[in-house]
């Protein structure tokens, strides 16, 4: 297979694939990026890892650019309030299991949220977010400000 007549995908010739150098807002395509090369670092974040029980843990890893990008530790049996979000959000779940819960006017839907996918929420979401599992979970989040 003659690999140079494939697309590239790899954002080759492009210096700054997070958006962290321009004065533009990233894209919703290098928030995710930024994202999951981070969940790929343990060693950047995981010291900041605070097990609560008595509700989830949030700390700010970076805010550059008008991007704000935190990790979230969510209790066993922890549940959120029906809230939707302002703006652009993308997440992602490094360990455990969440459950997400969308209102929406043709009804309301369940779904898991599992580890290794990005996700990307956009205005006017209604949610609620538990985690229904025995264990904790954790998140990565990156969000325009």
């Amino acid at each position: 297979m003659n690999l140079d007549v494939v697309p590239d995908i790899t954002m080759r010739g492009q210096d700054d694939p997070h958006g962290l150098a321009t004065g533009r807002p990233p894209t919703v395509g290098q928030l995710a990026a930024r994202v999951h090369e981070l969940a790929g670092r343990p060693d950047a974040w995981w010291h900041l890892v605070r097990l609560d029980p008595a509700a989830p843990g949030r700390v700010v890893l970076d805010e550059t650019g008008g991007v704000r990008v935190w990790l979230t530790t969510w209790p066993p049996g922890h549940r959120t309030d029906v809230h939707d979000h302002g703006g652009t959000r993308v997440s992602t779940v490094i360990a455990g299991e969440l459950t997400e819960i969308v209102i929406a006017a043709d009804g309301v839907t369940e779904r898991p949220l599992r580890a290794n996918r990005i996700r990307v929420h956009g205005d006017g979401r209604t949610h609620e977010i538990t985690n229904p599992g025995p264990a904790y979970a954790i998140t990565l989040h990156a969000q325009l400000d």
